[in-house]
């Protein structure tokens, strides 16, 4: 079944004991190699900002608004890059652009020059930790629009909570992940904050965009024993029009509740419902 052609059911059904049997068995034709454990990261995996190169040359992780880029956008940045000397560029699966080979008296210029064309190698905790699924524009499955919608947040959620990032009590990592449906295109259960699209009833009965809400979830982290998925509450959902409203409210009810070098998704785990309202 279609709703059922993900690796997650299978590894449900085997286990990874199995899974790992048939995988070295049947396809690899030898045993896998035991190891340590990698181990666990203390920054954001997005490759954003300035990173030196072995070779001395630099690489630079540079932001979308949401993962969106036009054609136009996408001339001038080679164009740009080209100028600079560097030929090499990469995408993530966080949806953002590394830009490899820079010389180091051509780094700040650059950051400069991507910032102009909506590139940001220093990005706000918002705009670093949002990313969107594709959505209803150019989805046959999504339910509700992302890209406009998480854009939107992210300009809003800047002017809201500059006070907190002005004070330095914003936490430096923050995952916001917006998904237009609920097959998870944007990974929305392993974000700090995930949300998963669906049409919400309205009091004139009139169905209405909005999002299931996951809190807490992640991949890796420097203080959580173990990765984990996002929390749901019950009843917990938000229009997309009330979204920024949401997300400040959590946000600002995690600064004011959080212990000693607590994160967010250690705080969402073990906050009460009400707080996560």
């Amino acid at each position: 079944m279609r709703t059922k052609a993900r690796l997650k059911f299978l590894m449900a059904d085997w286990g990874p004991e199995k899974f790992r049997r048939i995988l070295e068995d049947e396809y690899l034709g030898y045993k896998l190699a035991d190891g340590p454990a990698a181990p666990k990261p203390t920054t954001p995996g997005d490759h954003i900002g300035v990173h030196e190169q072995k070779d001395g040359k630099f690489f630079i992780g540079a932001t979308p608004l949401a993962g969106r880029l036009s054609g136009a956008q996408l001339i001038k940045l080679a164009d740009t890059l080209e100028a600079r000397g560097s030929y090499r560029l990469r995408t993530t699966p966080h949806q953002k652009l590394v830009v490899l080979d820079v010389a180091k008296d051509h780094v700040e210029p650059l950051v400069a020059e991507l910032d102009a064309l909506g590139l940001s190698a220093r990005p706000s905790v918002f705009r670093r930790g949002t990313i969107a699924c594709t959505g209803i524009e150019y989805c046959k499955l999504a339910i509700v629009e992302t890209k406009v919608t998480a854009a939107t947040a992210v300009a809003d959620l800047e002017r809201r909570l500059a006070d907190l990032a002005e004070s330095g009590e914003l936490p430096h990592a923050l995952s916001l992940h917006i998904n237009g449906c609920p097959n998870s295109c944007a990974r929305i259960q392993t974000a700090d904050i995930g949300l998963k699209g669906m049409m919400l009833p309205t009091p004139d009965g009139d169905p209405s965009p909005g999002f299931q809400v996951h809190l807490g979830g992640g991949l890796a982290s420097n203080s959580r024993e173990e990765a984990g998925l996002g929390r749901t509450v019950r009843g917990l959902k938000v229009y997309v029009e009330d979204l920024p409203d949401y997300v400040e409210r959590v946000v600002r009810t995690f600064v004011a509740q959080r212990a000693e070098g607590q994160t967010f998704a250690e705080w969402a785990h073990a906050a009460d419902e009400e707080a996560l309202q």
